[in-house]
């Protein structure tokens, strides 16, 4: 680990296991340059935690990344050089609060910007047993430099960091096409890949839990249990075939094969068919536009062309009469993904379905899903967090610390003020000067020179 010097601008730094990689070529950095406002402190914070790391943390690599945090009490820059410009970069913040007799970081609120995203406000690490805290955000990068700056709020003064990992998307994570679902319309949108994302929630479904160890984008799938709502009457099945990936389809950076060889499913057992649906309810916040991501794999039927279904968004029909063999040219156990936009003006709950449709067949599975994932949209303003942009955040920071700001203008004016009248004294006298007694011998040289002009 680098201890914090004041040596410019910028300094190399060492912070605790910030990791930076690209789905072709895993790359470790151990260290990454930090650019900082002129005079800027920032705190090293190695503590370890008054409570035990928990039993799930111990037994993975990742334990290790919790035991040091970076805590800052001006703003820090982050800078990584991109080199797939034009293309969405996952953004993973990981803290985990630290405690000691001489810190405590429960106390952190801070914001946190990224090429002009606003990711955070005014964060504040919630008060639970449920650590580490893990923030995603998919963001577009143009630029050949992706930027994370952590500014401490004017409440706390101060705020921490644990790990961060920037990973370069595959092209297809983001499509740039949607189907828009609302109560008066469903259609087709474009313009998605202008956009940032945060992730909600990723979750799959009728399976165990995926960690980051199984998942080529160290994306973590929590289990369905939890969300599902109505499907009493559903099944858990698991497939212990080969996930069939085509060319030009899902790839396993989009999806892993843990997520598509397991799923609920609504089956038939009779000549008549179940009058049930699946529903899934996950709490989002109002305001905000989201995008949902369903995975499909026909893993349950026996032979193609039996499948139909129904897929509903917020109680609005989204998809009718799906037939994946038809999307995946009649193959089994190929995988599927389907976009849909919704906004969630006036209601916390995104709710999605599926259930059999009228050309569902008896005998035979009548619905199915393999995953969820949810991804809130930035606002207009570029935020994900308020009507407010990062500029007005910068702004903020800056009003806030003007009673620092000015003296040190006031001197750096009143220094540069004195160094430009004592050299316009020097040039029109330095002819008509005496030398000193006590001259270097360069000074000499240019003494003498004077002396023959003036002869």
């Amino acid at each position: 680990m680098g201890w914090l010097g004041q040596r410019g601008s910028v300094i190399p730094l060492l912070i605790p296991y910030i990791i930076a990689a690209n789905t072709k070529n895993l790359l470790f950095l151990n260290f990454l340059y930090i650019h900082l406002p002129p005079r800027s402190t920032l705190r090293r914070v190695r503590l370890l935690s008054d409570r035990p790391i928990p039993y799930q943390l111990r037994l993975t690599r990742r334990r290790n990344l919790y035991h040091t945090a970076r805590a800052f009490d001006r703003p820090a820059h982050y800078l990584f050089p991109i080199r797939d410009r034009g293309t969405h970069h996952l953004v993973r913040l990981h803290f985990h609060p630290l405690r000691n007799n001489y810190n405590d970081l429960y106390g952190a609120e801070f914001h946190v910007v990224v090429n002009g995203f606003l990711l955070l406000r005014n964060y504040r690490i919630p008060k639970s047993d449920n650590f580490p805290v893990i923030k995603e955000f998919v963001i577009p990068v143009v630029s050949d430099e992706l930027e994370i700056t952590f500014i401490p709020s004017e409440k706390s003064k101060f705020g921490f960091v644990n790990a961060i990992e920037v990973i370069s998307a595959p092209q297809d994570l983001i499509a740039d096409v949607a189907q828009f679902v609302d109560f008066e319309k469903n259609e087709r949108i474009n313009g998605l890949l202008k956009n940032g994302f945060e992730t909600v929630r990723r979750v799959n479904v009728g399976g165990f839990k995926v960690t980051p160890f199984n998942d080529s984008l160290w994306r973590t799938w929590l289990t369905d249990d939890e969300y599902l709502i109505s499907g009493d009457s559903s099944q858990k099945i698991h497939f212990g075939g080969r996930i069939k990936y085509q060319m030009g389809g899902v790839s396993r950076e989009v999806g892993p094969d843990n997520v598509y060889n397991t799923a609920r499913v609504i089956k038939s057992s009779d000549n008549s068919i179940p009058n049930v649906n699946m529903t899934w309810s996950f709490e989002v916040e109002k305001g905000y536009r989201y995008m949902v991501r369903m995975h499909f794999c026909d893993i349950a039927s026996v032979a193609t062309g039996m499948l139909y279904f129904n897929v509903y968004v917020n109680g609005n029909l989204a998809y009718e009469n799906l037939d994946l063999s038809d999307i995946t040219n009649r193959l089994l156990a190929s995988p599927f993904y389907a976009d849909f936009v919704v906004d969630s003006q006036s209601s916390k709950y995104l709710v999605v379905s599926v259930g059999p449709s009228n050309m569902s067949l008896p005998r035979a599975v009548d619905a199915i899903l393999n995953g969820i994932e949810i991804w809130k949209f930035n606002n207009s303003m570029g935020s994900f967090n308020g009507e407010v942009c990062a500029n007005f955040v910068w702004r903020s920071w800056r009003k806030g610390h003007t009673g620092v700001l000015l003296p040190l203008v006031a001197a750096i004016f009143l220094l540069l003020s004195a160094s430009m009248f004592l050299r316009r004294r020097r040039n029109s006298s330095v002819a008509w000067s005496r030398l000193p007694l006590d001259v270097s011998e360069a000074n000499l040289k240019y003494g003498n020179q004077f002396s023959s002009i003036k002869a």
